[in-house]
């Protein structure tokens, strides 16, 4: 049997020879990286949820609402610079000692940063240094979130049996919505019980009770083995003559750094188009339409649980076909809706937000679903947790910016949607470019017998 076994549409789907699965194993790796990840994401999109409407008048002076919401998103895309740097940090380590680990070390760091966002002072008490030491807790926030998405889904995909990697990669991209509903349900409901309160310390409590969701997400994540893949590959490693090794960023740029730029298009789309509906829309919804935040929050919590359902069913159809062409097929979607998403937010109709919503975080974001393990096929083992971590963090650092973008152009064009609404076309085209070049590269290592648990595409001229 080959140590690289294909997907029905010819992507890459490595099974080492003679490997014994243990479905228990790969349950525990698939609960553990979907629950930690959902958890590390409700800390990370709830700065996002709260950034228009608590930061923005409590952290930044002035009186310029517009100013302080520009403000407040820049500090916003603080996170998405740190991820990179989380990514190098946890692709370097996690793929020298082990993906667990490294685990263990991002989520610790994730909860600690939000629970003491949650006991910070605001401008009126402390001046300029709320939004500094704002914006240095955004910077742990994003290092965290950076090495934690890469590794969560090395631990599902790599742990998963044959034929099911496309469905173990989108289980761990249903932490991304979870997160989203768990922030959105939360501050809803402290701002419904909070009132005129909210805003005065009650916006604190989604924070404090991170440090309790984070101790649920370690207790899972110690009962989680090393990952199949890494082990094989470290034994590899130990069988072979003793080979001095680079960096593996260096091994990236070095050996595939074509395949790097690939990934990071194609992950754009999972990032700057989620920032754009979710961060951007609030603010829109409510400083530029004019409707309370609950309008919004609800909207978004309802087009997280559509996320789901068409994650799920995209992750099963990838295993049924190729995850590269549900990634495709899901950017062809997302560009076509990304004008009548805004169409239907200036209705002003609660319903038509939803609808809306629905569309964008759950019919837009199909391709979302198997986006890593489309990356997770791109790179070989050795350098894999490093490669698909940077992928998609240096998307982030642009989409974390995509928020204060969108805002701009709002005021630079008067307050129209229509300059948003190009923006998100842009965002999904440069993403479905990219995955069709993905999906090409990928069937081309299938043809050719690339095995990507030796590494040997890197010994390739």
């Amino acid at each position: 049997m080959s140590s690289t076994s294909a997907s029905p549409a010819g992507g890459v789907d490595p099974a080492p020879t003679q490997r014994v699965h243990d479905p228990k194993k790969a349950r525990r790796a698939l609960w553990g990286a979907y629950v930690g990840t959902s958890l590390e994401w409700y800390d990370f999109f709830l700065f996002g949820t709260t950034s228009a409407i608590v930061f923005a008048p409590l952290f930044f002076g002035g009186d310029d609402p517009a100013l302080a919401t520009i403000s407040s998103f820049l500090l916003f895309g603080v996170g998405f610079i740190a991820r990179p740097v989380g990514a190098l940090l946890a692709g370097h380590f996690g793929d020298r000692i082990g993906r667990r680990t490294i685990l263990m070390i991002t989520i610790v760091a994730m909860g600690v940063a939000s629970t003491l966002i949650g006991l910070l002072p605001t401008y009126e008490t402390a001046g300029l240094v709320a939004p500094i030491l704002l914006g240095v807790l955004r910077f742990v926030q994003g290092m965290a979130a950076g090495g934690e998405w890469g590794g969560a889904t090395l631990m599902a995909v790599e742990n998963a049996p044959e034929g099911k990697r496309g469905f173990y990669g989108a289980v761990v991209q249903l932490g991304s919505p979870t997160g989203t509903i768990l922030s959105s349900v939360i501050v809803a409901a402290v701002v419904a019980a909070s009132g005129e309160q909210f805003l005065e310390g009650a916006w604190r409590i989604p924070y404090l009770i991170s440090i309790l969701l984070v101790a649920v997400g370690v207790w899972i994540r110690l009962k989680v083995d090393e990952t199949d893949d890494f082990k094989d590959a470290e034994a590899a490693k130990a069988a072979a003559p003793a080979e001095k090794e680079s960096a593996p960023v260096v091994e990236i740029i070095r050996t595939v750094p074509g395949r790097l730029l690939v990934g990071i298009g194609t992950y754009l789309f999972g990032n700057a188009g989620f920032f754009m509906l979710t961060t951007f829309m609030i603010s829109y919804v409510v400083d530029e339409l004019g409707l309370p935040s609950t309008v919004i929050l609800n909207a978004i919590t309802w087009g997280a649980v559509a996320q789901i359902v068409t994650m799920f069913a995209a992750g099963k159809i990838a295993d049924k076909t190729s995850p590269s062409t549900v990634v495709v097929a899901g950017y062809v979607i997302a560009a076509l809706v990304a004008f009548p998403i805004f169409w239907l937010m200036d209705t002003r109709s609660t319903a038509m937000i939803t609808v809306a919503l629905i569309l964008g975080l759950g019919f837009a974001s199909i391709a979302y679903a198997p986006v890593g393990t489309v990356l997770t096929q791109l790179f070989p083992v050795k350098i894999r947790y490093s490669a698909i971590a940077l992928s998609a963090n240096l998307a982030g650092v642009v989409a974390g910016f995509m928020p204060a973008l969108a805002a701009t152009i709002l005021v630079a064009t008067g307050g129209g949607s229509t300059g948003p609404a190009i923006l998100l076309f842009v965002i999904a085209v440069i993403s479905l470019v990219s995955s069709i070049i993905a999906r090409i590269m990928i069937r081309r290592d299938d043809a050719q017998g690339v095995d990507q648990i030796s590494g040997d595409l890197l010994n390739r001229k």
